[in-house]
């Protein structure tokens, strides 16, 4: 979906929310693939028996990858990203375990580098089908100005 705004359209505390998604395995077998990381925390279930965890546990590069990719339903041709900060991966997810994404928008500020734009913070929070924080991190968005 295609959805103009500007940056003085984004209202501090506007939130959504995604639909779910449900992690697999082949999720994380084809992103150890990708990424080269087949710790055995994502990839022996016998070792992971044995760890607090109990069982093999998402990359949370994975989660993070997929929990953006939900949230980037919407297209807004007037905003570019700029990157991300405070990237937390809090809880662990499992397979079969349901993520869905809330992004709100946290701050709005003038952008002295570039200012025909904005920028817009739009705090990024994946929830587990518990309705826990699994992963968060903070979306730097830079935005036209009208």
């Amino acid at each position: 979906m295609i959805q103009t705004l500007f940056f003085e359209d984004y209202e501090v505390g506007s939130s959504r929310m995604t639909l779910g998604r449900t992690i697999t395995e082949t999720d994380i077998v084809m992103h150890a693939g990708q990424t080269g990381d087949f710790f055995p925390h994502h990839m022996d279930a016998e070792w992971c028996k044995t760890q607090d965890f109990g069982e093999r546990i998402a990359h949370g590069t994975l989660i993070f990858s997929v929990g953006i990719g939900m949230s980037a339903g919407v297209m807004n041709p007037e905003a570019f990203s700029y990157g991300y900060d405070r990237l937390r991966f809090v809880k662990p997810v499992h397979i079969g375990d349901t993520i869905r994404v809330r992004t709100t928008i946290s701050t709005k500020e003038e952008y002295l580098k570039r200012p025909a734009y904005g920028l817009v913070t739009e705090q990024v929070e994946v929830l587990n089908q518990q309705n826990q924080v699994v992963l968060a991190c903070a979306h730097l968005l830079l935005v036209k100005k009208k």
